[in-house]
Formats: structure tokens, sequence, C-alpha cells
């Protein structure tokens, strides 16, 4: 079985393995009871089945090292699958060959949670159970089933469950959802939990606490439907402590769904909603800056012609990172191309300017406001002690034509040539494609996160008019010093 539903790829249809001779013999109904009970019977058998696509292998494997993980998937993937198996195997013991994530040695106590208490039911309850009027049909095989507790006010809705243990004892597992807030989390000593779909901050945190006495594990499996939230944040765009991991799940990863079939389903989402449906990308609804497919932007890389015009985008910083961009400028069509990116925290001018030198010494560099700061030590302006380390700064900030320097501007000029094929990015700038797709507004604002390398691309897309060849830079300084040394 694949990592999705036995139901979803048609296994069990076979009607018990009979030769075709046997099977010419029965009747309609019998042939159709006998199929229903083969399927059955593989259902019943969904664990010891189930075979995971690599990107969930390798986030059962990530539960080795990390103590929190978050599968970040589109719809319709496997992700609660996923979760769902790993429950199944830390309730039972039942560890397959291929396991190489987390293991307990022991009988274990757990949760598994949804949104609320209806949706906890119909999904990560049918998941491990089965249906209602089929429970032992789900990840949970049915022989190890003890004992299953109803919840109250909910119909079908189960409350907790016991499990057997491979090596003796029993297991337990509590059904919980978020909508009853963060007091009815509390008490509880788990060594595991797991969170189908996204749980709010405060939830969140709760269980961990949950996990803390036996130093368990938590993961989390949604489409990032909600965008950057808070919870986003702690993986995406990289985790922000050691003890989190991220894996990413696209429709491309999987294989019960056609390549026919995945441009049928993506068409069918809404465009500012397909990243995250499709690729598990946060979404960021009508607040995103620039709302457009990567493939409109993106190219194949080339060698840049020497006869096109450069240019360098720098944005400084510290805690946040100095970024820096270098632009390729076809003149012809006007079309611009960045094609190096350069990203790096808490470093000096000499550091940065050292690695930047090598994209070209005669490179022209746009640069903002803040390079007419002065450095505290030496009492050079920013931009000067980069002039100081070799990099050809432009001699004012970076500006318009008319002399103005507005946001917005740059934004509305950055998306126009997105939208009219004259700005290009080559692909592999995993970072600059990192930033383009997180850049968004909130409360109409432009939010001044992970946007370093938009901001040094905005810089010198400003700038372009101070674009030039290579080789005509070097002759234009080599005649200002002739034209120095006749003086």
């Amino acid at each position: 079985m694949s990592g999705i539903p036995l139901d979803s790829n048609g296994s069990g249809e076979a009607a018990g393995g009979l030769p075709p001779e046997l099977l010419a013999q029965l009747t309609p109904e019998t042939l159709s009871a006998l199929r229903h009970e083969a399927k059955t019977q593989l259902a019943r058998q969904r664990l010891a089945l189930y075979r995971p696509y690599t990107k969930q292998r390798d986030f059962h494997a990530m539960g080795a090292t990390h103590r929190e993980r978050l599968l970040m998937a589109g719809n319709q993937l496997g992700k609660t699958w996923c979760g769902g198996a790993e429950a199944a195997f830390h309730l039972t013991g039942l560890y397959p060959d291929w396991w190489e994530g987390h293991r307990f040695h022991e009988p274990t106590a757990g949760w598994a949670a949804g949104v609320t208490s209806e949706t906890t039911r119909d999904t990560v309850q049918r998941v491990l159970l089965g249906p209602p009027n089929a429970f032992g049909t789900g990840m949970i095989p049915e022989s190890e089933l003890v004992d299953i507790v109803p919840a109250r006010g909910i119909a079908n809705a189960i409350d907790y469950v016991t499990v057997k243990h491979r090596i003796g004892g029993q297991s337990r597992l509590g059904f919980k959802s978020y909508e009853r807030g963060r007091e009815k989390w509390q008490g509880e000593t788990l060594n595991f939990l797991w969170l189908d779909e996204e749980a709010p901050e405060d939830i969140y945190d709760e269980g961990l606490t949950r996990l803390t006495a036996t130093s368990g594990i938590m993961w989390t499996t949604f489409t990032p439907l909600q965008g950057m939230s808070e919870v986003v944040r702690r993986f995406y765009p990289k985790p922000n402590t050691a003890q989190r991991g991220i894996v990413q799940m696209s429709i491309s990863d999987v294989d019960h769904i056609s390549p026919e079939q995945r441009e049928t389903i993506v068409a069918s989402y809404k465009p500012h909603e397909r990243e995250a449906r499709a690729k598990g990308i946060p979404v960021l609804g009508s607040g995103r800056i620039f709302p457009l497919a990567e493939s409109l932007i993106t190219c194949v890389p080339f060698e840049i012609p020497s006869h096109w015009a450069v240019l360098g985008g720098i944005d400084f910083g510290w805690d946040h990172p100095t970024a820096a961009v270098k632009l390729a400028v076809d003149r012809d069509t006007d079309t611009v191309y960045v094609t190096a990116e350069y990203c790096v925290s808490e470093a000096t001018p000499v550091v940065h300017a050292a690695a930047l030198r090598h994209w070209g010494k005669e490179m022209a560099w746009a640069w903002p406001h803040d390079g007419l700061q002065h450095d505290k030590g030496s009492g050079d302006t920013i931009a000067d002690l980069y002039r100081d380390e070799g990099l050809n700064m432009l001699p004012a900030r970076a500006t318009f034509d008319d002399g103005s320097h507005g946001v917005e501007a740059g934004l509305m000029m950055m998306l126009d040539r997105m939208k009219t094929g004259r700005l290009k990015v080559f692909p592999m700038l995993t970072q600059w494609m990192e930033e383009f797709r997180l850049y968004h507004r909130r409360d109409g604002r432009v939010v001044k996160e992970h946007d370093d390398l938009m901001s040094a691309t905005r810089y010198a897309l400003m700038m372009l008019r101070f674009a030039s060849q290579p080789s005509l830079y070097a002759s234009r300084q080599a005649l200002n010093r002739d034209v120095r040394g006749i003086v």
C-alpha cells in the first residue's frame, strides 16, 4: 500500500485471489460479497501494509533527531494518513523494518487532535480507527484495540482508546480539539502529540508542555492556508531552533495522482491558493505582494553575454542579513535577470565585500538611505566602508530618476516587470525565491521581515540607469586616471 488510504488507490478490489476459472462460476452477488470481504480484510491490515512516499518517510525519520516536526503538504496528498500511521506505530510498538524514526520501548500515552470535535472525528479518528460502523479498519489494527470509550455530546466521537503494546501492557490515546481552548489541554503527561491541521499558538505551546516530563515528541500535519502564522514561522522558511524540523510535500511527490490529474487539480484551485493546496507553500492570499506563479519569472540559467550591462544591489544588515543581488541587463529587450544572490547575517563590511568583489570589481552598486549612517567606530558612512573595501558604490543612495524613493513605487515597478516578462530570475537562487513567495502585506502594510533580497533587488532596479558593461567601465576608469595625470 502507498502512503495514502487503501481506498484511494483502488487496492483491495480483487476477489480474494481466486483463480479465473472459479471466478467464472460465481454469481454476481457472491463475487460482490467476496470482493467486499477481501477489501475488509485488507483494511484491517492498513498499518502492516503502509508504505510511505519518500517525503513521508523522511518525515518519520526526522523524529529520531527532532522533538517538533511539521509536515506541510498540499491537499489530499496523504499528510493525515502519514500522521496517523506514526501514532499507530507508537501506540502498538509494531515498528516496521524500514522505520528510522523515534522509537518508544514501552507503552505510550498520546493525544491526537484536530480543529473541532467534529473534524477530529471525521479525520483523525477515522484514519486511526476507521468509520464508526467499522472500527478496527483504520491504522490501529482491530486485533490491537482493547477498549474504545465514546465521547459525550458528539455523535460517533471517541474520547479515548486503549491499545495493546507489543512488549505487553497498554497504550492510551485521547482525542482532542482546539476549539475547547488551552485550559482543556492542561494536566496530562504525554509521550507524543499529533496535531492535524494548524493549531493556535497557545494550544501549540500547551501541547509542548504536556511533553516536558517525558522528553516526548510532537508532530503537526497541515496545508498552510493560514499563511505566515506564528506557528508556521517557527518552521518556515527555516526552523528557528535545532529541535524543529520541516518536510514539505507537493503534488509532484505522490504517485496516486497522475500528471494529467495534477494539472486539472491545480487549475481548479483559486490562483492565490494554488501553491498552498498543491505545494504546501504558505498562502498569503490577497496580501501577497507578488501574486504570480514562479514559472512566470524563472528562466533556464545561461551565460551572460559580455556586452550586457550589469549592476549590483545591496541591503545593509546585521541581525537581519546583509543581502545582495547581481543584475544583468539586456538593453535590446529591456529585460533584467537576477543572476546571483548573497545573504549573510552578523558579519562586517570587510567580510561582505570580500565575497562580493568576486562578482566583479568594476560593477557598480546601488545602496539604500541607511548607507549614509555613520559607523560608530570609524566615523565613516556605511557606504564608504564598502568603498574602502573595493566595491564600486554609486555616489548617491538609490532613487528614481526624479529623486523619489518610495517603497510602493519600487514594488509596483518590480511587479510590472514580472507581469510583462522583463524581470527574470535564475531558479537556483533559492533564498531569493523563498522571499518572493513570502513577501506580503498585513493590514495593508508591507511586512518588513524576510525581505532583504527583495529590497536589494528593488534598490538595483531603481538605479538601473547606472548599469554598464564591465569593459566600458574599465575603459572609463582608465580614461579618468589619464585625465587626472595630465591635469
